[in-house]
């Protein structure tokens, strides 16, 4: 009899509540595992894209024509270009309607908040479930782990002479379910903890790109008056270090 032939062999002789138990744990793993991959390609590309835009932020581009360079990938870019895009967007608007720099200025970060909790609520979805999932699991384990040996010695009571041959089968299916509660939660846990450090450092940058793009369009909003519509809004890398 094989390894896999013995598990299942374990598995189909265990009592009903210790298969749901194996069944939920499985199916957790599986989620897991899935959840694991997908976040592991979403804080790929929201590195990647942030890089991307901030090096060609930086490189003195006109905002105006940054704007126009990104508007079509709004919703793909993510991250600082979002929050570029939905401050540009309304600071234009803002000044075309008032001449006070002060409205101008808190819609626009008002704006730009709410697109970084926007960006900041995309990454972070599923996380607490990967942290659920490592924090329960064990303990979903061990139940059907209690619950496996209660029957093994309940059925020890009925017979006059007990061998181990009779409490070995129960006390193994039993510990299947331990580990299988592990086997689903240390890669939960382990996901969870280096994509909780990858969504703080993405954030810092979201929050940094956002003071400084607001500094920048703090000056452009109490520069000389002028047209909106024929602004010609600059940056320069020196903006950042102001």
């Amino acid at each position: 009899m094989t390894t896999d032939q013995s598990l299942i062999s374990l598995f189909t002789n265990a009592s009903l509540l210790v298969q749901l138990v194996m069944l939920l744990l499985l199916a957790a793993s599986v989620v897991s595992w899935t959840l694991i991959f997908q976040r592991w390609q979403l804080f790929g590309v929201a590195r990647r894209n942030v890089s991307e835009f901030e090096n060609t932020f930086w490189s003195g581009i006109e905002l105006n024509k940054l704007y126009h360079q990104f508007a079509e990938q709004k919703g793909e870019i993510g991250g600082s270009g979002e929050i570029f895009l939905a401050g540009f967007k309304e600071f234009v608007r803002l000044r075309k309607q008032s001449a006070q720099p002060a409205a101008v200025m808190e819609g626009t970060q008002r704006t730009m908040r709410l697109a970084l909790a926007r960006e900041v609520e995309r990454l972070e979805t599923h996380l607490p479930f990967l942290a659920t999932v490592g924090s329960v699991s064990p303990y979903i384990g061990l139940f059907g782990t209690v619950w496996g040996i209660m029957n093994s010695f309940r059925a020890l009571g009925a017979v006059q002479q007990a061998t181990l041959s009779m409490v070995a089968p129960g006390i193994s299916e039993a510990l299947v379910a331990t580990a299988m509660g592990l086997f689903a939660a240390i890669p939960a846990v382990v996901a969870y903890n280096r994509y909780s450090n990858s969504l703080q450092g993405l954030t810092n940058r979201y929050e940094a790109f956002f003071e400084e793009f607001t500094s920048i369009l703090h000056r452009q909003a109490y520069a000389q008056p002028q047209s909106a519509a024929s602004a010609n809004y600059r940056h320069s890398q020196d903006d950042s270090h102001e």
